[in-house]
């Protein structure tokens, strides 16, 4: 259990970013920032253009509670047009903001790889990688040359059966149907199969819901009861905390909807 309860947030130093997969093609973030192109003095003025905000890399210096940060929420950070002394920069800042708990997610692992021995890897900083399908489950085996406290895996959304993906070195999954109004239900046995993968090999499974034309509108049941288990995600140096543990704590899961 962790040692102190934590809000989530999204940080956006980075937003925008282009199609790089199946799973990209419903983008949530893309369809929210497209709404305000063109729109005078908005946050996303240029819509879902990949933009640097290095006016927002110091925020969680200035967040006095301990927070869960959802690193990107509206773009990805490993994408090729963020320059490589930017990414050490949102990672010089985490490092510094120790007391909160940042979750960085890509759908592009080789220059997480490629970047990774020259960042710092401190407890509080947890990466994981989408793998919407079979077709991307080299990015799981990417991901486990990272040296991050807890590694996990997105299947959000969920475009395929993946019951038998390679789970060594991972801590934690994480799964859900497509939201939106051309939305691709996820079939049951798909979602089914995971679960069951997970708890076989001792992995945390968290079902985040069905999706639905709006997010949240299918519910969040499978099989009778709600799946919102996750590591211990304790920060080195609170009491009890025990870094990179896959220990599963009953709590809550929070999900933000997108921010700026």
């Amino acid at each position: 259990m962790e040692a102190v309860s934590r809000r989530w947030q999204s940080w956006n130093p980075v937003t925008g970013c282009t199609h790089v997969s199946a799973g990209c093609a419903h983008c949530y973030a893309e369809r929210f920032a497209e709404r305000w192109r063109g729109i005078p003095g908005h946050h996303y003025e240029h819509g879902f253009d990949l933009m640097l905000r290095p006016e927002r890399l110091e925020l969680p210096l200035h967040w006095k509670t301990p927070r869960h940060v959802f690193v990107t929420s509206m773009g990805d950070l490993f994408h090729e047009a963020v320059p490589d002394e930017f990414v050490r920069r949102v990672f010089a800042v985490m490092e510094q903001a120790h007391r909160h708990v940042f979750h960085v997610l890509t759908k592009r692992p080789a220059r997480l790889l490629a970047l990774s021995e020259g960042l710092p890897w401190p407890g509080n900083v947890h990466v994981g990688v989408t793998v919407e399908s079979v077709a991307y489950a080299a990015r799981a085996d990417v991901l486990r040359a990272v040296p991050a406290a807890v590694r996990h895996i997105s299947a959000e959304p969920l475009l395929g059966p993946l019951d038998r993906l390679d789970l060594t070195a991972i801590d934690w999954v994480i799964a859900g149907g497509e939201s939106g109004p051309t939305r691709r239900a996820p079939r049951p046995e798909w979602l089914r199969g995971l679960r069951d993968h997970c708890l076989a090999e001792g992995v945390t499974f968290t079902f985040k819901g069905w999706g639905g034309r709006v997010q949240g509108a299918g519910g969040r049941l499978l099989d009778g009861r709600e799946w919102q288990d996750r590591p211990s995600l304790a920060v080195p140096g609170e009491a009890g905390a025990t870094a990179g543990s896959a220990a599963a704590a009953r709590q809550p899961t929070l999900w933000e909807t997108p921010s700026p």
